[in-house]
């Protein structure tokens, strides 16, 4: 190759070519009339979401026994899915599994700020007070919480839905918000992490992987 190009038969982007220069993705290299085909050699990492319904642990180990979200995904012999989060065991909802512990870091540390957004089911309605408290700032025995965003969502009955979005992931926060302005969450579904939404035609207890254009993208989005 370092032949043809010292001979000046390579071009980049219809420019000749000398050694040392690099190319992307989207450059064209010809040798002559023929395009040279690259791919890089990184493959990307696994990613798979995952609905969960209530009644599943997001562990690999319980003492109790009781099934867990890992039993549903596609076993590999190299390497081990690492879930992006966790959801407890009355929670349903979106859950993002990968291979790659970077994504994992980069879409779970708190510096990053990553927003999770969940529909949330209560027993009883919010008053303006009880609205204004989960939006500033409520004291939880780990620090101060508060959503960034609440919209009612509207219910029927003495249910009552709404939607929240908040930037950290503290053991069972949504619901401990609630409880702690005196309020009881009868439901809690996560529909969307960080970038990714919950898709509508994902049913529950079922699995669907990314392909490779898709990871590009996320991966794109959160460097």
């Amino acid at each position: 190759m370092e032949e043809l190009i010292s001979a000046g038969q390579a071009t980049i982007n219809g420019k000749v070519a000398h050694i040392g220069d690099r190319v992307g993705a989207e450059d064209v290299v010809r040798v002559g009339k023929r395009v040279i085909h690259s791919k890089s050699g990184k493959r990307p990492p696994r990613v798979m979401l995952y609905h969960k319904p209530e009644g599943e642990i997001v562990s690999r180990d319980d003492p109790q026994g009781r099934p867990s979200v890992f039993d549903k995904l596609p076993q590999m012999q190299s390497s081990k899915w690492i879930a992006i989060g966790r959801l407890d065991y009355n929670t349903s909802g979106l859950l993002i599994f990968t291979t790659d512990g970077e994504l994992a870091n980069r879409l779970m540390h708190p510096r990053f700020e990553v927003e999770r957004e969940y529909a949330v089911r209560i027993i009883g309605r919010l008053t303006p007070e009880q609205t204004e408290l989960l939006t500033t700032g409520v004291k939880l025995e780990d620090g101060l919480a508060k959503f960034d965003y609440l919209s009612d969502e509207g219910g029927e009955g003495s249910n009552h839905w709404y939607r929240v979005i908040l930037k950290e992931g503290k053991n069972r926060e949504v619901r401990r918000m609630f409880e702690a302005v005196g309020l009881t969450v009868s439901r809690l579904m996560r529909v969307r992490f960080g970038p990714i939404n919950l898709p509508p035609r994902l049913k529950r207890g079922r699995c669907l992987e990314l392909n490779e254009t898709e990871i590009r993208r996320l991966l794109g989005l959160v460097a």
